[in-house]
């Protein structure tokens, strides 16, 4: 069994755990973090893109919303590129005309977060399609957030100061030490793509896991109640707006609304639920949300809709038994050695995406306690990479390919992905799946849906892959999808116990088609539905995706498709038998 030996193990490849990475190598610690799929596969990647301005929770909240504002003015400025500076309105709809908004106004003046009250008419000029029938509106430093992009270049900083980020390392149990069972030692993972387990030794180890911190903790037989709080979002398949719009009132479901990137987002509902894994969008709340959004924005039900989806939040509240509305977006630290007599281990509950720096920071902190070291947090002043390029700006894709002329060049024309992006992505992130360059370039997340781009970058991989054939993998912890095929070798590349062929990229694009289904199920109405109809047409009836060939994509690959609910050629046959 390959063995590894670090000072921190940080499991979980979220925001926080990243951020913890990141914090703890500038820091100097040897790190090394695990993450069971891609960076950002959990809660981080599953949002509603908003950088807090703290003005959500001024009034239920007011710590929280002290920690938004603080760490809303730091990422502005390490994670600058990540960030677009749309700013915010809280606005008072017909429904909401109460005591709130003075509330609401004297409490952001008192906790320093700037907020200044509009006319509806220059509200009005700013966001024509805004309620007119509004009452009030306030101004609010509110942004949106690439967490994607975010969380990648966070990565990236921390393997420059040194850190390893093993994705696609599953923690199968903590280990604990021999003859002390009441310590931690470190973690037996699962390389999921080599079939193969590792066994990383550390000093200390920081469950970082967010909504399935718990089960991380249930392994070295400590009980960590995470409350999963599920948000379903809708996106609709343009920007009807360029600034925040928040309801002005206690924060419930439905009272937000996002423009990120192309799309605008409304969220969100909040349901505590059982398992973070299988999420379920009900009828009602797509509802919901249709019906609360058109308050802010009238007749955005009618809009095209693109996607559904959900994320967990990993809230946490000792003893806490009640809704998950009404839990704290707090987070905190928990010391095991003090609090369930296991020493080695540390967990990092609670939050938000707008904290993350500041969760690792405090993470980081009390590790220097345990280990005895003094060491202090830098990450406030160390900006990324990627920030030289300032604040994001929505035309930056439109004006390369433009200027260069690159419109033949482009893979995935609703958000404008080039051949180039999807090469340079595939060959500088660790890659299983499409679904992994999708979080990394936005291929297939317009309106479309895949519909296009899927076999377009299916394709491209593929000849990635025939023109490496003969290369060499340099690093074992950093191979590429475009490694994964070796024509010299009858077709078939051995890594680790993991041999692939030609059948791969089959598997690749029916698990990035069926992903893509998976958020259209719930708003398959108008035009949305005729678009799902032509893709049917064109994977199904015309590329007959369901029933190629991959038999020579053999275990664990298969296995890891089997456990997404990817059938391969084998199981549909004998399905169809």
């Amino acid at each position: 069994m390959p063995k590894i030996e670090t000072d921190l193990l940080v499991i979980g490849g979220g925001a926080t755990g990243v951020g913890v990475a990141w914090d703890a190598a500038l820091r100097g610690f040897r790190t090394v973090l695990v993450e069971k799929r891609d960076l950002t596969h959990g809660t981080t990647g599953r949002y509603h893109g908003l950088l807090h301005s703290g003005g959500r929770y001024v009034v239920k909240d007011p710590h929280s919303a002290e920690e938004c504002i603080r760490e809303n003015r730091i990422l502005r400025k390490t994670h600058a590129h990540c960030i677009e500076d749309t700013g915010g309105f809280f606005v008072v709809t017909p429904e909401d005309v109460n005591a709130y908004p003075d509330q609401f106004q004297a409490a952001c003046k008192n906790l320093g977060i700037p907020c200044e009250e509009i006319s509806l008419r220059a509200a009005l000029q700013r966001e024509p399609l805004m309620n007119p029938r509004a009452a009030r509106v306030f101004v609010v430093p509110d942004g949106a957030a690439d967490s994607f992009q975010a969380t990648h270049s966070t990565a990236q900083a921390a393997q420059i100061a040194g850190a390893q980020i093993l994705n696609y390392h599953e923690v199968v149990a903590l280990i604990p030490a021999e003859g002390d069972p009441a310590r931690v030692v470190g973690a037996r993972v699962r390389d999921v793509a080599r079939g193969e387990d590792v066994e990383i030794r550390a000093a200390l180890t920081i469950n970082a896991a967010g909504a399935w911190a718990g089960v991380i903790a249930r392994t070295a037989g400590v009980t960590v109640n995470v409350i999963p709080g599920k948000g379903t979002m809708l996106a609709a398949n343009h920007r009807l707006i360029n600034t925040v719009l928040n309801r002005c009132k206690m924060p419930d479901d439905g009272d937000i609304i996002v423009p990120i990137h192309t799309v605008t987002v409304i969220g969100t509902t909040d349901e505590k639920v059982q398992d973070p894994e299988h999420l379920t969008i009900e009828p009602w709340e797509v509802e919901l949300l249709l019906r609360e959004g058109d308050k802010l924005i009238p007749g955005i039900s009618q809009a095209r809709f693109v996607r559904a989806w959900a994320g967990v939040r990993p809230l946490y509240q000792e003893h806490y038994a009640g809704a998950s509305r009404d839990a704290t977006r707090d987070f905190v630290v928990l010391d095991h050695a003090a609090r369930d007599g296991v020493a080695g281990l540390l967990t990092i509950i609670g939050g938000k995406w707008t904290t993350f720096r500041l969760m690792a920071e405090k993470t980081v902190d009390k590790a220097c306690e345990q280990l005895g070291a003094r060491k202090p947090c830098s990450t406030a002043e160390t900006p990324v990479p990627g920030v030289e390029h300032g604040h994001y700006w929505l035309g930056h894709r439109l004006r390369e390919v433009e200027q260069n002329h690159l419109q033949s060049e482009l893979v995935c024309e609703c958000e404008l992905v080039t051949r180039a992006m999807l090469e340079n992505a595939a060959r500088n992130n660790p890659t299983l799946t499409l679904d992994d360059l999708r979080r990394d370039v936005r291929l297939g997340m317009g309106p479309c849906q895949g519909g296009f781009c899927t076999y377009r970058a299916a394709g491209i991989l593929h000849e990635l892959q025939v023109q490496n054939s003969q290369s060499k993998i340099q690093d074992p912890n950093t191979w590429h999808v475009a490694d994964l095929q070796s024509p010299a070798r009858n077709a078939k590349l051995e890594i680790g116990n993991w041999k692939l062929g030609v059948g791969t990229p089959n598997l690749l694009l029916r698990d990035f088609l069926q992903e893509r289904w998976k958020g259209l199920l719930p708003i398959l109405w108008g035009r949305q539905l005729k678009q799902e109809r032509l893709d049917e047409l064109i994977y199904l009836a015309l590329m007959n995706a369901d029933h190629l060939p991959d038999e020579d994509a053999v275990s664990p690959m298969s296995d890891f498709y089997s456990r997404r609910g990817i059938s391969t050629t084998a199981d549909t046959e004998a399905r169809d038998a």
